[in-house]
């Protein structure tokens, strides 16, 4: 059975681990109204997708 001579170090476990992080998530500017959202995904502000309403939005009332 194969069994590790040598305690593996903290660095070197880490530095193999190095690759892992997560990548912030990216935004674009929507073409209609001009919000900050998700590449492919519906504008949560406006309903739009492209350049059709896909989701009819309701106005905020206070």
């Amino acid at each position: 059975m194969a069994v590790p001579k040598k305690k593996t170090s903290k660095s070197r476990r880490n530095m193999r681990r190095s690759h892992h992080a997560l990548s912030a998530a990216t935004y674009a500017e929507c073409s209609n109204c001009g919000e900050m959202k998700r590449p492919h995904h519906v504008c949560g502000s406006c309903g739009h997708y492209g350049e059709r309403e896909v989701v009819t939005v309701a106005a905020e009332s206070a």
